[in-house]
């Protein structure tokens, strides 16, 4: 699947998710959606993050959680909507596997 087709599926794939998180009972804002190479880099350098973001790609999204007018911001909070993001697609990431809890992604080229 091509870098521009995965993109398309990625929005709709979100789409569902927020929808899925809605209807769960919780509110959603966006964290990080796209990410220059710039700020990539910036972020790899203060060791808070990879160059080779998929945030640069368009396939990933952080998500801020509420529930009840509460900021969840643990993994843990995350992880009824991040595990259920992982059965949607074969290529869905949840980043509470590698230590970002509100990052959702779409693998491409062996990053996640």
């Amino acid at each position: 699947m091509t870098l521009r087709k995965k993109q398309s599926l990625f929005v709709y794939l979100v789409a569902v998710l927020l929808i899925e998180a809605d209807q769960r009972g919780y509110e959603l804002t966006f964290g990080e959606t796209w990410r220059s190479p710039e700020e990539a880099a910036r972020l790899a350098k203060a060791g808070k993050g990879v160059t080779a973001s998929l945030h640069c790609q368009r396939l990933a999204i952080d998500l801020n959680l509420f529930k009840d007018g509460k900021y969840l911001t643990s993994t843990e909070a995350h992880r009824p909507l991040g595990e259920w993001w992982e059965q949607l697609h074969p290529l869905c990431r949840w980043g509470g596997r590698f230590g970002d809890g509100n990052h959702y992604s779409f693998e491409h080229g062996g990053r996640k």
